[in-house]
């Protein structure tokens, strides 16, 4: 019996119409499903992908259409139920129902959350004053790309990744960049200190000035209108512009209104299901037991948003999934791609391959003679076997993964 024929008449209906949402819902098609799909998002594009908005939307090199999932014909051709520009209120799981901000409601016979996160914010003194920005939607790309002209000045507020890579596109628009960094190194919440020490020899080469282990106090106004970044010591730091990038926050307050566990997200098993069998949560939102890591977690990762959404769909009509794939994420910065696999943990044995100096080296963590991360600039073509490596769990010998004459391909 095919999906179509199985479901035919259910609803299935799918908060967020991002990556993880959009995925979710053409997966449902291409199983076979014959039903009706509701696709509700709170903005009015086609479903896209978040990552060019940092690089090439925001440089101006790329359309923000090129970030649609698909093109609109192939969406129309989905016959969705679209509630662009419409935002989930409420879950009434007894009667499954979903409530809209319209005052609508929409039957469910399965609901997919794919809520996502929203750019986490500050509430310091003067953080409502005109000129400063947050990234996280094509809107917040479209009014960043306006102040980025040469000759400019603008204060990054976070050393991560979204921090840094419009502080790299900022740059190559002849922007002046300063980078405010609380912790003592860049990204040190999620990579090792030898990727921080090279992202930190990358911006300052491109002219990037890093100010690590400062303190923001507050935000004022000069006397022309334009933002002040009040700095914890007292410095100052005036600019045309303030891009606040200090993580997301994940939208998972439909589901814990609705009784549904939650803890730093949605919780969800490799199935994507939450602790209620007829919702199922994916993306950015979603947190489960990562085998790779041995913790829970939540990816905010390109992958993870398309996969797990496929994931969900595929679950919604039956069929067995198991969501568990190797966390994946890479960066564009400059002219650099940087590439991350696996999990690496401070325990680990670190091994490099190549000179750490330089623009293309890779770095190796070893749990014993297992290789369970690898990470490293300009290094693609040898991480897809690094990746290989960490999947087999086969077990290796690092003075041959150190050496650069024997190929990744006979390790």
């Amino acid at each position: 019996m095919s999906a179509g024929s199985a479901h035919e008449a259910e609803t299935i209906v799918i908060v967020g119409a991002g990556q993880a949402g959009g995925w979710a819902a053409q997966t449902l098609r291409q199983e076979g499903f014959t039903g009706s799909i509701a696709l509700v998002g709170d903005e009015r594009h086609y479903p896209y992908e978040r990552p060019p908005l940092s690089k090439a939307v925001l440089s101006g090199a790329a359309p923000a259409g090129s970030t649609f999932l698909m093109k609109p014909e192939a969406f129309e051709k989905l016959d969705l139920d679209w509630r662009p520009g419409v935002r989930a209120t409420s879950i009434d799981r007894e009667a499954r129902q979903l409530r809209l901000s319209t005052d609508e409601g929409i039957g469910y016979d399965k609901l997919i959350l794919c809520t996502g996160g929203r750019a986490r914010t500050t509430n310091l003194p003067g953080a409502d004053l005109a000129g400063l920005f947050t990234l996280r939607t094509i809107d917040d790309a479209a009014a960043l790309s306006k102040v980025l002209m040469p000759g400019k000045r603008m204060v990054v507020v976070g050393g991560g990744w979204i921090g840094l890579e419009v502080a790299a596109t900022a740059r190559s628009k002849g922007v002046e960049v300063t980078v405010v960094e609380l912790m003592t190194r860049l990204c040190e919440r999620t990579v090792p200190p030898e990727i921080s020490r090279y992202l930190s020899r990358l911006h300052s080469g491109h002219g990037v000035r890093l100010m690590l282990g400062a303190g923001v106090a507050g935000f004022t106004s000069n006397a022309e209108g334009l933002p002040v970044v009040a700095l914890a010591d007292g410095r100052e730091l005036s600019c045309d512009a303030v891009v606040v990038g200090i993580g997301m926050i994940p939208n998972d307050a439909i589901a814990r209104d609705a009784g549904l566990a939650c803890d730093g997200g949605i919780l969800v098993d490799a199935r994507c299901r939450t602790s209620d069998p007829r919702i199922l949560a994916a993306g950015d939102v979603a947190a489960w037991h990562c085998e790779w890591a041995g913790r829970r977690m939540r990816l905010e990762s390109w992958q993870n948003a398309q996969e797990q959404g496929i994931a969900a769909a595929r679950s919604a009509l039956g069929v067995e999934v198991v969501h568990q794939p190797l966390p994946w994420f890479w960066s564009d910065q400059y002219d650099v791609n940087l590439q991350i696999y696996g999990i690496a943990d401070p325990f680990h044995r670190a091994v490099v391959r190549g000179d750490l100096e330089s623009d293309s080296f890779v770095l190796f963590y070893l749990d014993e003679d297992r290789v369970r991360s690898a990470m490293g600039p300009n290094a693609a073509r040898d991480l897809r076997f690094a990746r290989r490596l960490i999947e087999s769990r086969k077990r290796v010998d690092p003075q041959r993964l150190a050496d650069t004459s024997i190929a990744m391909s006979k390790q």
